[in-house]
């Protein structure tokens, strides 16, 4: 545009003036030095400058001083700026000059003017921008064309109403102060109110914890001085339990003295009486026809010595008696020995003679009966070979048996009507009918089931001290059951009832513990054979009950008879029939494996702290006649090979060591005539157990060596 190139001309005209080249020091207001002191020339306007403003067009004029006035506007400093700059110099050309430094910020001077307006009005607001500028204005305005007074003035009254505003905003800022300075006021008049209101507060709590304390003070005492009360009460009532005691221990003294009196004249009579019996037995010692034709000579004199040895003891403790003292109890023991011993010696003296007359008589049979029995062993043997022939070939005759022999059947019955009998003795126990005897039935039952179902192998004290309990419940003592003290002696029929429940809960364990964990068999044997060993009566009631649920251990195989319906045969049988018909053949099974294995470990064990010397109550022998006579019956598919399985692993070891070749013997008799008769008569659906046993029968053979069974108890486990 024509009037942008006409500005940069003037500015270069500016610019190479000797006005252009003054120097500008920013800190030139501080040293308090004029701006124009480096100018030595005449300020003075060009000689175009004429031209120049004639060629600048109104429009373009007065667009820029809009643009200079609106900032202005933003900046208030900026409105200063300009008035000054004309009153500076009054020349056009000088105007157009700091006009352009002015839009571009570039001029010092102008900085210096606005820094120095604003100071001017921070100090005075209600000054005058005008009296800021150079007095000189008034003259410089007269240089000025018209349109630039229009402009100036203008910018004049665009610089009043800029200081109105501000005043304004003066106004208005200060009266916000006050309304601030008022909320202030009011916002710490109400802190101070809540601040008294929070002392009363913490005045009245204070108040409030002191009464607290000091009736807390008063209720201490009080308590203080009633435990004081307390404690002297206390005192007396030790005192007068110490005076009572006292009293009563001095009664102790002489009652112990009266009753020392009396002992010891019960002692002095005792002793009297034991001197008597020995000068009585002394005088059996004496040789005497009858004695001196029985026994040699040395023997009776050494019996005589020994008897006049303790007559001598004797009289020497009765003769401390005469010199006014009772006998002690050491004297009396020393007496009472010597009454024993003497006694041993008559006993031993008789039973010299007797040995020595059984002997002269047993000479005098055994002659006899040598020359009795050297005339009847011809005849007997005769008779043996022909009742031997006879027997064999009758066997060949016969074959397998379908049932028990008759003293087996016999046997069985026994047991059974022994079995019921019992139960028929505690009926009125069994079915109480006022409330003390149902709580003593429960009791006694507790204490007979609860020790069997304890059995563990856990450690060998525990099944001995499991074993004490019952061994004292049979024998009339009283244990301690569930807190509770329990005897047999508390009803008539309480022995019976604790016998027939015991054993019928010995059978339980063997067909649900037994069955299910095989190991568990051997603890529970061994305890069952020590009850069998002390009390005979259990053992027969256990093998009645083994029996009944299982007529396999006899073995039995019980017959259908007429008139008995399907579900009591299968019961006869040991099937289990309910509501909801008979069990499955693998749980009958499984329960008869169990009830066997605990028999063959019954008949196998010994309670080690019973009688070494006894024969067991029932012994290997009975696992052998079961075992015979199960091989005499014609087999049962699945039952017979799951059974003589069951038996053989459990109780094979010990058959073995006890009859060596004959048990190899019938061993090989079962493998290669019997195990044929069990393959027939099983079906392809059942040769499980037939599997098993036929592996055992070869693998025993092949080795000659059967393991003893697992679970079994050895020597360390009584030792735990």
């Amino acid at each position: 545009m024509p009037s942008e190139s006409l500005r940069w001309e003037t500015l270069e005209a500016l610019k190479n003036s000797p006005k252009g080249k003054i120097s500008f020091d920013p800190h030139w207001s501080e040293r308090d030095e004029n701006i124009m002191v480096g100018c030595k020339e005449t300020i003075c306007l060009s000689s175009h400058s004429g031209i120049l403003l004639e060629r600048l067009s109104s429009s373009t004029l007065q667009k820029s001083f809009c643009l200079d006035s609106i900032s202005g506007y933003s900046s208030p400093g900026l409105s200063e700026e300009i008035p000054a700059s004309f009153s500076s110099t009054g020349s056009v050309s000088d105007t157009n000059r700091r006009q352009n430094t002015h839009s571009n910020g570039l001029s010092g001077k102008t900085e210096h003017e606005q820094v120095v307006s604003d100071e001017v009005k921070d100090e005075d607001p209600d000054m005058d921008v005008g009296e800021v500028s150079s007095p000189a204005s008034s003259s410089a305005i007269s240089l000025l064309s018209p349109k630039a007074m229009e402009v100036a003035g203008r910018i004049i009254k665009f610089e009043e109403e800029h200081r109105e505003k501000a005043k304004m905003a003066l106004r208005r800022r200060q009266e916000q102060q006050e309304k601030l300075v008022a909320a202030a006021a009011s916002s710490e008049s109400e802190q101070l109110k809540r601040f008294e209101e929070f002392m009363e507060l913490k005045q009245r709590q204070e108040f409030q914890s002191m009464r607290d304390m000091m009736e807390r003070e008063t209720k201490e005492s009080i308590g203080r001085q009633e435990k004081l009360k307390e404690e002297q009460r206390y005192r007396m009532k030790i005192l007068n339990l110490r005076v009572r005691e006292a009293e009563l221990q001095r009664q102790r003294e002489a009652e112990l003295e009266r009753q020392r009196q009396t002992e010891g004249k019960e002692r002095l009579r005792n002793l009297n009486t034991i001197q008597e019996e020995v000068l009585q037995l002394n005088l059996l010692l004496e040789p005497t026809t009858q004695t001196r034709s029985d026994l040699p000579p040395s023997s009776l004199s050494s019996y005589s010595s020994r008897g006049n040895q303790l007559c001598s003891q004797v009289s020497e403790v009765v003769r401390k008696t005469t010199e006014g003292a009772f006998p002690s109890v050491e004297d009396m023991t020393v007496a009472e020995r010597a009454l024993h011993e003497m006694r041993a010696l008559i006993r031993l003296m008789q039973e010299a003679v007797a040995r020595v007359q059984e002997e002269k008589k047993k000479k005098e049979e055994e002659e006899e009966d040598a020359r009795r029995k050297q005339a009847e062993l011809q005849v007997q043997q005769e008779e043996q070979k022909k009742a031997a022939q006879s027997a064999k070939e009758k066997a060949q005759r016969r074959g397998l048996q379908n049932s028990a022999e008759d003293s087996t059947l016999k046997w069985y019955k026994n047991l059974q009507e022994s079995a019921a009998r019992c139960a028929e003795s505690f009926e009125n126990l069994n079915t109480p009918k006022d409330n003390a005897t149902k709580k003593l039935k429960l009791e006694l039952q507790k204490a007979a089931t609860i020790p069997v179902s304890q059995i563990a192998s856990d450690s060998g004290s525990q099944l001995r001290e499991i074993f004490d309990k019952m061994d004292k419940l049979l024998s009339g003592q009283a244990v301690v059951s569930s807190g509770k003290s329990v005897s047999t002696s508390q009803h008539p029929q309480g022995l019976e009832f604790i016998s027939y429940k015991l054993a019928e809960k010995f059978v339980k364990q063997g067909e649900e513990e037994v069955a299910s964990h095989h190991e568990a068999a051997f603890p529970i044997a061994v305890v069952a054979s020590g009850v069998w060993e002390r009390h005979p009566r259990v053992g027969d009631l256990i093998l009645a009950h083994l029996h009944k649920k299982c007529p396999y251990a006899v073995p039995h195989y019980p017959p259908m008879k007429e008139g008995t319906s399907v579900e009591a045969y299968q019961r006869i049988l040991g099937y289990r029939v309910d509501d909801g018909g008979m069990e499955g053949q693998d749980s009958f099974l499984k329960r008869m494996s169990g009830m066997i294995r605990l028999y063959a470990a019954i008949i196998q064990l010994r309670w080690p702290y019973g009688s070494k010397q006894a024969p067991l109550p029932h012994g290997l022998n009975h696992g052998w006649r079961w075992l015979a006579q199960m091989l005499n019956m014609e087999p049962l598919a699945d039952i017979t090979a799951t059974l003589l399985f069951d038996f053989l692993e459990v109780c094979g070891h010990a058959l073995m060591k006890q009859y060596q070749a004959q048990f190899w013997k019938l061993l090989l008799l079962v493998r290669e005539e019997y195990f044929p008769r069990i393959e027939a008569v099983t079906s392809s659906g059942q040769m499980g157990s037939v599997i098993r046993l036929k592996q055992f029968l070869e693998t025993s053979l092949h080795s000659r060596q059967i393991p003893p069974p697992k679970g079994q108890l050895t020597s360390t486990f009584w030792r735990s």
